[in-house]
């Protein structure tokens, strides 16, 4: 579990709560099932019209493995597996195709079977990795810019709640004893707003934001392999093969290959 993350998230909570609580004698002024049914409800609703409800599921299931599980993008072990794999691939290991089989990573099994299948010629190869991880890119960088733009939907929901709100409100004027109920009447119409603006920046963007930069760290990480891919069919030493690829990364960042082939 990434409890960093976890903490994150409770702590943006306890600020809206303690907003909340601090801010009245009466807190249960914040609670108001019509407003939660216009912001939540609406919101559910237009992103099911817009957007295909499986691929905002799938976003919500990479952020839960990504922030929740903490499963990040591990540069380091993949530099590690490559050296391990050009070792294997320049001395004819026979278990080599064992060794990839039992990869983590779909896109270096991928990449490594085309290799070991023999059917491509390099300059073929590298263009067919290119591509594909050109496209993973787009496909999530889309998905993520989907989620990003659900968050404008909250707070739509909430001006339409506010608005239904005035509209009742402003029937009752003139009725005997109205001028008492204008100030609790324009306290629930607000709360709607309050809704939704807390929901797409407190959840929501957030989420959009993280998914964004997911997706970024999978294509570098996926730039990797397929430049270790490419070393890999020339042969190349796999000390040069941690060095190339080192220069994708920060110096801080970057594996040690003399603790590797130790």
């Amino acid at each position: 579990m990434n409890f960093l993350s976890i903490i994150a998230f409770v702590s943006a909570g306890v600020v809206f709560f303690l907003g909340v609580f601090t801010s009245t004698d009466n807190p249960m002024a914040f609670v108001d099932g019509h407003a939660a049914l216009i912001v939540f409800g609406g919101t559910i609703s237009v992103a099911a019209i817009s957007f295909q409800i499986d691929r905002i599921y799938l976003m919500l299931k990479i952020f839960y493995f990504r922030v929740i599980a903490g499963k990040k993008v591990e540069y380091v072990p993949i530099i590690r597996e490559l050296m391990t794999l050009a070792e294997a691939y320049r001395t004819q290991n026979p278990q080599i195709r064992q060794m990839v089989a039992k990869s983590n990573d779909p896109f270096l099994r991928e990449c490594m079977t085309m290799l070991l299948d023999d059917f491509l010629p390099p300059t073929e190869l590298e263009k067919i990795m290119k591509t594909r991880m050109n496209m993973m890119y787009q496909r999530h960088n889309a998905d993520a810019k989907k989620f990003k733009a659900l968050g404008k939907f909250p707070p739509a929901m909430g001006l339409m709640g506010a608005v239904l709100g005035m509209i009742a409100l402003l029937q009752t004027i003139g009725k005997p004893g109205s001028e008492e109920k204008i100030g609790p009447a324009m306290a629930i119409a607000l709360v709607a707003t309050l809704y939704g603006i807390a929901f797409a920046n407190l959840v929501v963007l957030p989420i959009a934001e993280n998914l964004m930069e997911g997706t970024k760290e999978a294509l570098t990480k996926n730039m990797i392999i397929a430049e270790g891919v490419k070393l890999i069919s020339q042969k190349k030493n796999r000390i040069i093969l941690a060095e190339e690829l080192n220069s994708f990364l920060l110096p801080n960042e970057r594996v040690n290959w003399k603790e590797v082939i130790k």
